[in-house]
């Protein structure tokens, strides 16, 4: 692969040791998610560089803590709810906090290998949460990204993306039989698809896209998944207590570049990977990126089912 983007960090690498040359002083984050997990790392590294970090979630007492904490210190951060399973909630957020410049969206918010449940606005869950949840977050703030004269979008997807492509004959599982882990790869997929066709057609107003598999990090976003399908993955005890995991603080790293590395500058559209551009997969390995998750046509496919898939919605 020539030309690859790559970084003086690597697996092992954190967050924090990422960030740690940025002054983001004067820059404004939003963090899908932020009150847990990924998203409540990244959010207490970028409010520690200097950013001003709205995260939201569900439930707000969780991030209590970390905003104490923040603001103790003479950092900005707040957390607003916002619930993903419903696109209203969505808009009324971003009608909140959409006014001032955003230099950094992080799409980070997800849920994985949950049962079949639908959205308020009867998407698959999974689909709905991970991917249509965050179109319409996106372009709902379009107007503040641009206005940041510079912004990144940033997309969490998973090596899970290869799972599952996107399914535009069914994909909200109305006439095949639902499958978990079909469904995370088809939304991971989508991550990926909406960096690439973001870039596409924003690059031109200074904002660029990327999506990213994190790693491996024992988080709550399995919270949901049955036991038969953990043994599917190969994850029952024996085998998640010999996988190579990521701490947290290594999980985010690839985020926090996302949204500062200075090698990521003139780029866009790429889908990152241990703090660098990922290679292409290879047959029968779970790293890399997958074709079918950044082909342009496919990017520009899914733009125009979602927009339309939300407009049905009479939203």
């Amino acid at each position: 692969m020539t030309n690859r983007i790559t970084s003086a960090f690597g697996w092992g690498s954190t967050a924090a040791e990422v960030a740690a040359e940025y002054d983001l002083t004067g820059k404004r984050a939003i963090i899908t998610g932020g009150t847990s997990g990924l998203g409540l790392e990244t959010t207490r590294v970028l409010a520690s560089r200097g950013a001003e970090v709205v995260l939201t979630g569900r439930d707000l007492a969780a991030a209590a803590t970390l905003i104490e904490a923040i603001t103790a210190a003479g950092g900005k951060a707040s957390a607003v709810h916002m619930d993903m399973a419903n696109l209203r909630s969505v808009a009324a957020f971003a009608a909140a906090e959409g006014s001032a410049p955003l230099h950094f969206l992080i799409n980070n918010a997800g849920v994985m290998a949950c049962p079949f449940w639908r959205t308020a606005q009867g998407f698959e869950m999974q689909l709905g949460v991970n991917h249509v949840a965050h179109f319409h977050l996106t372009n709902l703030l379009l107007p503040a990204l641009k206005a940041a004269g510079g912004a990144r979008v940033v997309s969490v997807s998973s090596a899970g993306h290869h799972w599952g492509q996107v399914n535009f004959a069914d994909p909200n599982f109305e006439h095949t039989e639902y499958d978990p882990l079909l469904s995370y790869g088809q939304s991971k997929s989508a991550n990926a698809l909406f960096a690439v066709e973001l870039d596409r057609r924003y690059q031109g107003d200074a904002i660029r896209a990327f999506s990213l598999m994190p790693g491996g990090i024992r988080t709550n976003l399995g919270r949901d998944i049955a036991q038969d399908v953990l043994a599917r993955l190969g994850l029952g005890s024996e085998q998640a207590n010999s996988y190579r995991w990521k701490t947290v603080e290594q999980g985010s790293a690839t985020t926090v570049w996302a949204a500062l590395g200075c090698e990521l500058e003139g780029h866009g559209g790429l889908y990152l990977e241990d703090v660098a551009e990922a290679v292409p997969s290879a047959e029968g390995q779970m790293d890399g990126v997958k074709p079918w998750a950044i082909d342009p046509a496919m990017a520009r496919q899914l733009w125009d089912w979602s927009e339309d898939a939300i407009a049905r919605c009479g939203l």
